[in-house]
This record gives structure tokens, sequence and C-alpha cells, in this order.
């Protein structure tokens, strides 16, 4: 069936991606995007000029039925990015939710982040937030919980794992070990695409090792 699909941040790391494959599969998209970065979109996508952290700049732009993929979020996070991630993460989430409940959005995705964990908490916080923001529109949504997404400028974990495969064969760390893994970008991708396509009825969360068996079920 084909989707009408709304995207914040597009253009971004994992956007640009699920933007042209959603497009290649036959699905309509409207893509957030700041004034003067409509270029920025792949062919075919409809740019809707705006500010994620200002959902009055994009909420009429939402409409009826819509799947709403919530996809704005700090680039590279760390540790020091804390002030970033409560002003852009958990800001964006709100207008978010906030948006794709007054514009009638029937399916909600929200990527936040594999959890818990020892590191990351302010990040792990704000994420946790955002899903509580979503579950509170009434939506039905789709919550995907990656840890580290492997891709274009974003390499350096691939040295773990070597560390993450010896923690998974040991029982005592295996369930953590496959709950904080590492996924590719296509990974991430095909995840996506599945969640757009298959909309639940309530909520449904996707860890780890499900993103990792998207491209397998695709």
């Amino acid at each position: 069936m084909t989707r009408q699909v709304f995207v914040t941040g597009g253009t971004g790391y994992v956007g640009s991606r699920l933007v042209a494959e959603l497009l290649a599969r036959g699905h309509a998209v409207r893509a957030l995007v700041r004034p003067g970065s409509e270029g920025k979109l792949p062919r075919g996508a409809e740019a809707v000029p705006g500010n994620a952290l200002d959902g009055a700049t994009f909420a009429q732009a939402v409409r009826p039925g819509d799947t709403f993929v919530q996809l704005v979020g700090t680039p590279h996070p760390s540790p020091r990015k804390a002030a970033e991630f409560r002003a852009v993460d958990g800001v964006s989430a709100r207008e978010s939710a906030t948006a794709a409940k007054a514009g009638g959005a029937a399916h909600f995705v929200y990527v936040s982040v594999a959890h818990p964990a020892s590191v990351m908490r302010v990040y792990q916080e704000v994420r946790i937030a955002g899903e509580a923001m979503v579950r509170e529109t009434g939506i039905p949504a789709t919550i995907l919980r990656p840890w580290y997404v492997l891709g274009p400028g974003h390499r350096w974990p691939y040295l773990l794992i070597p560390v993450y495969k010896l923690l998974e064969a040991i029982p005592a760390t295996r369930t953590q070990a496959r709950r904080l893994g590492l996924v590719t970008l296509d990974d991430m991708v095909a995840a996506l695409v599945e969640a757009v396509e298959n909309p639940p009825e309530g909520v449904r969360i996707v860890e780890v090792p499900e993103i990792r068996g998207a491209r397998r079920r695709g």
C-alpha cells in the first residue's frame, strides 16, 4: 500500500537515504527542510521549508492519515553534547509529536536509542522522554532503538566488532551485547521502511536484533 509520509530530518545521515528508498518503493514523501536546503532532498520528494524546533512552521503540512517519521537529532552524539540533546533532540521530538497529533497523523515512527546503558545518559534520558511524548499523542507508533549506526563518516566503532562478538559469546553478557549492538546504515533504513509499511495498532518497539534482521525480512 502506498503511504503518505512526512519526514523530519529528511536531508540528514539516515533521512536522505530513507527518503530515496521510500520514493523508490512508490511512497509519496513530504520532508521538512531548512529554507534554502530544498535542493538537498532526493528528486521526487516535496520540500516543506520550516524549523524542526518550531512546530508552527510545519504543522499545516501534516495531513490526516500521514505516517510521520521523526529523524531530527544531534549529529555524531557524544557525552559532551548534553545541552544539544536537550535543545535539539528533545525539543524537536516535542514539536513533531504535537504537530503530528494536530494534523491527524495515523502512524508515528520515532528513532530513540537502546537503553539502559552506562554511558550517554543524557542522550538516553532525552530519547526516553521523546518516547513518552509519542505515546502521549495516542497515535499508533513504531519506536526504533538502535545504539550506533555504522556508515559513511561513522566507521570508528568497526574496531569494536571483535569485542562485541566476544561479549555475545559469553552467556552473562550476551543479552546486553545484543541490545547495545551495532547496526549498519542499510539495516537502519530497511527497518524504517518496514516500520512505514507495517503500522501497528498500538505501540511497537523495535530493538537492535530486529533492526539487524530487517533487510532479510524485506
